[in-house]
């Protein structure tokens, strides 16, 4: 968990690791997540920062992540002007806060000018069309050193990255916070920037017997000792109070009514023992590990873990954070199944109620298909009103039993009859229409769901949570709700053969669509499991006088059937058709298509490892 003591450890390992190093990549791992890779102290450092409400975090990492290129937002492109190719020349936490701030130097020529590189040819142009800021161009000092400040920001759901300009105001951010949503910090261009406001609440380094006593005289007996901390003093997270209660009574859980004459003096001294680090910066970073898996970590040695988990003892904070994501001591792995599971039950709600609607528009066609028997039941009452008595339950012509309301007149019944007439005959024009929209959502939904159970990792559950509130679904992950937009979608990579075809697989709906829509061209191959929900997989052909290779399609098939609802099954029926014969549903959701001149070929299921013979998967982007 990224609490005070953590947040601090890690300011103190950048400080010593890439203080004064110069920023030489920048980039987007998603929107809410920045990597940037420093050079500093004869290597590379790649830094994380995260403002995602279930996963916030900062902390080296050995390699950079791979960056989504695809990914344009207004902040990653300030980003990269003003803090690609500068210095970062300043680190800082403030006191008893979750927020580290970096400050960057960078030189910026006044205007963007390619003739500058004609002035200058020894000096390199980077990316942005500049000459390279980090020298002064004419060796005159003209070119002064502009200032920028990146508050990360780590304050659980209201976590955000925030580039600061040198005079204190937003340039962007990661979210922006409107006033409608926050009128006491908005966060938006061009307005000052406020750091988090102060929490009114005792400074937990200068707690003294006296207050300690006061503070538990002031709580009721079956308060625990833990959520007392939590509540009265300021920067104590949960897992901090847990240890100061375990070492004070070595119950995490101990209750205010069970403590002793002299707890309140253990509880001052050990309140200020557990923030001693942050004066000392006497780090010891652990991790605890259940069953061979990490499940948690921590900066200093925790006595109540060490009661029920292994404890290993790493180099730095940044090591053990990348050992294991903790979310208030939840381990990665059942915080990603809860989520998958949060999901799943939010679709397996609208497929529900499609369902449901489904029945009553079914419902709704066969009385559209009684239409005529109804009306003729009403000519025939008014033909024999003469025959029908008052009260009378059924009228009887020839062998046609005709029911009648009892409470109802002769005229009465007709009418009844007509207007049912009159209904059905609406629902005979509207309801074909309806029952194919709905028929076509639940494909969807399948699909999706599809997706979900077969998802492989954070992002991708994150990138079908994010297609699935822009379809209109609502948050299943525990976000805040966000403006429905539609989501960016990266390019997925593909996987080669030998002759350097590319294989790409859809892993949601969206990418479905980018696959077979935007990626492969008409003359492509497209695949998909016959008659279930299922990826798209697509072959992009080298050349395009090239002959179909079968041995590709063989593999592409047999990922198209693994990546399928049919993946258990021995042997899938796989259809193979060119990407021409494709068509998108007008008005479907993302990745539903219909397609014809297909030819179908069965397959065993197979995965991406047991295709290393036929397919490699490119390797990812050099770091340096």
């Amino acid at each position: 968990m990224f609490d005070v003591l953590t947040i601090a450890a890690v300011a103190d390992e950048l400080n010593t690791s890439v203080l004064d190093g110069r920023v030489q990549r920048v980039g987007l791992v998603d929107p809410l997540t920045v990597a940037l890779e420093i050079y500093a102290n004869r290597q590379r450092w790649a830094l994380i920062a995260s403002c995602d409400g279930q996963r916030a975090r900062v902390h080296l990492a050995d390699t950079m992540p791979s960056l989504d290129s695809a990914l344009i937002t207004p902040f990653g492109l300030l980003l990269r002007k003003y803090v690609r190719g500068g210095v970062l020349v300043g680190i800082d936490q403030p006191p008893l806060e979750r927020l580290i701030r970096l400050s960057i130097a960078k030189r910026l020529p006044p205007y963007n000018d390619r003739r500058r590189q004609a002035e200058h040819p020894d000096r390199e142009l980077t990316d942005d069309g500049d000459v390279d800021a980090a020298d002064d161009i004419d060796g005159d000092g003209e070119v002064e050193a502009t200032y920028v400040h990146v508050a990360i920001e780590i304050m659980g759901r209201h976590s955000n990255l925030i580039l600061i300009d040198d005079d204190g105001r937003v340039m962007e951010s990661a979210k922006r916070v409107t006033p409608s949503m926050s009128r006491v910090r908005p966060i938006l261009p061009r307005l000052p920037y406020t750091p988090p406001p102060p929490i009114t609440k005792p400074d937990p380094r200068r707690m003294t017997s006296a207050d300690a006593t006061l503070m538990l005289d002031n709580e009721p007996p079956e308060a625990k000792l833990a959520q007392v901390l939590v509540r009265r003093l300021r920067a104590i997270s949960p897992t901090m109070s847990r240890e100061i209660a375990f070492r004070v009574a070595e119950r995490h859980d101990v209750r205010v009514g069970d403590l002793d004459a002299d707890a309140a003096a253990r509880v001052a001294r050990e309140t200020r023992a557990i923030l001693e680090p942050l004066l000392t910066a006497a780090w010891s970073p652990r991790v605890y590990e259940q069953d061979g898996t990490a499940v948690a970590f921590a900066p200093i040695p925790l006595s109540h873990l060490q009661a029920d988990l292994e404890e290993r003892r790493v180099e730095s904070i940044s090591a053990a954070a990348a050992l294991v994501e903790v979310t208030d001591g939840e381990p990665a792995t059942a915080r990603h199944a809860q989520r998958r599971a949060r999901l799943i039950q939010s679709i397996d709600q609208a497929v529900y109620r499609q369902r449901t609607r489904l029945r009553s528009l079914m419902t709704q066609q066969r009385r559209a298909e009684d239409a005529e028997r109804l009306r003729a039941r009403g000519e025939l009452i008014y033909a024999y009103l003469w025959q029908v008595e008052p009260g009378a339950t059924e009228l009887r012509v020839d062998l046609e039993v005709i029911p009648l309301d009892p409470a109802l007149s002769p005229k009465e019944n007709a009418q009844h009859y007509f207007e049912q007439y009159r209904k059905a005959q609406g629902a005979g024009r509207h309801v074909p229409g309806l029952t194919s929209v709905v028929q076509s959502e639940l494909a969807y939904l399948e699909q999706l769901r599809l997706m979900v159970e077969q998802a492989d990792g954070f992002a991708a559950l994150e990138a079908l949570a994010a297609e699935w509130e822009g379809h209109g679904g609502s948050p299943a992950l525990g976000r805040e709700r966000a403006p429905r937009r539609r989501p960016t979608e990266t390019r997925p990579r593909p996987l080669l053969d030998a002759g350097g075809n590319a294989v790409y697989i859809g892993r949601s709906g969206a990418q479905n669509d980018l696959v077979t829509f935007d990626i492969a061209g008409p003359d492509d191959t497209w695949l998909h499991a016959r008659g279930v929900p299922g990826s798209h997989v697509v072959i992009k052909w080298r050349r395009s006088d090239a002959k179909d290779v079968q041995e590709t399609i063989d593999a592409a098939a047999g990922l198209a059937a693994y990546y399928s609802t049919a993946r258990g099954a021995g042997s899938v029926e796989v259809d193979v058709t060119r990407r021409r014969h494709v068509r998108k549903i007008k008005g479907s959701g993302p990745g539903l298509v219909t397609y014809r001149n297909e030819r179908t070929i069965p397959v065993r299921p197979a995965e991406e490892s047991s295709l290393s013979h036929v397919l490699a998967p490119v390797k990812a982007e050099r770091q340096s």
